[in-house]
């Protein structure tokens, strides 16, 4: 079973259309696929009477061309205010939780087990997981707590995408910064940089991929440009997502799109790389 992992040095870079646009690329290329994500905080879901996951994840899904299952996303927080949110687990509603119990009584043991269970479940059934980080791997306050960046990537034996959002601008720093404050143990599992939203002459920015593998000896594989893309939203950010009727129709839309975004993606990232990097 092969694994790559696309985290972000914030949230808002572009992990979930990075893994969503690569599910199309490798389905495309004769692989069968599935995305993942240990945990997400969301309260735009796809559901189901049998069980509820992020509708990111049901999105990929559809890049990946895989079925919808719970797998794709075991732990899922919906925000209820004042440091709440319910817990769901294995696509169920477990319990309301504070986050200071979230974190310090169960991320750690309950939920990186659950989580661990069902990357082990689509690891028998799939060539490629996909997998998405939450937020940055970088958070040193919760480094310990974090179940859905290296520590997951160290599980699955994931190569390590970093992507940054250079239309905010301090990309590079970010980059840096977050090489540098990641464990030193899981440094070795990040292979390559991607730059996203990027607007303008990418020759530009040449001198600084070259100063940035210098210093970090790694290399920059792509530099992704600015598009309006018709996909639904998260709520996270400034977005302002809307509600999302599963149709065939709209699903037939979303899968039209991804398609766009594939082919985008595609010719402006060193996809021969990435297969080499791919466990």
């Amino acid at each position: 079973m092969k694994s790559l992992m696309v985290q972000g040095t914030s949230s808002g870079a572009g992990k979930t259309t990075m893994v969503a646009a690569l599910c199309r690329i490798f389905s495309d290329k004769g692989y069968r696929v599935a995305p993942f994500k240990s945990q997400n905080m969301s309260n735009f879901v796809y559901t189901t009477h049998e069980f509820e996951i992020s509708r990111a994840q049901a999105i990929q899904a559809i890049g990946a061309r895989c079925d919808f299952s719970f797998d794709l996303n075991p732990i899922l927080l919906k925000p209820l205010g004042n440091y709440y949110s319910m817990v769901y687990l294995n696509g169920k509603p477990y319990k309301k939780m504070h986050a200071k119990d979230y974190y310090e009584k169960f991320v750690n043991f309950e939920g990186f087990n659950t989580a661990s269970r069902s990357l082990q479940s689509l690891r028998k059934n799939f060539d490629l997981i996909i997998l998405e980080g939450a937020g940055s791997p970088a958070e040193i306050n919760l480094q310990k707590f974090d179940i859905a960046n290296m520590k997951m990537a160290q599980k699955a034996n994931a190569s390590v995408l970093l992507v940054s959002d250079i239309d905010r601008g301090g990309s590079f720093a970010s980059i840096v910064g977050t090489m540098e404050l990641i464990e030193k143990k899981y440094k070795k599992l990040v292979k390559g940089f991607i730059f996203n939203k990027f607007r303008g002459d990418v020759e530009v920015l040449k001198p600084g991929f070259k100063k940035l593998q210098c210093i970090t000896k790694i290399p920059v594989i792509g530099t992704i440009p600015t598009v309006t893309l018709k996909l639904p939203e998260e709520d996270s950010l400034n977005a302002k997502p809307k509600d999302l009727t599963w149709t065939k129709k709209n699903i037939s839309k979303i899968d039209n799109e991804l398609n766009k975004l594939a082919n985008m993606v595609k010719s402006n990232l060193d996809i021969r790389t990435i297969e080499k990097m791919i466990k």
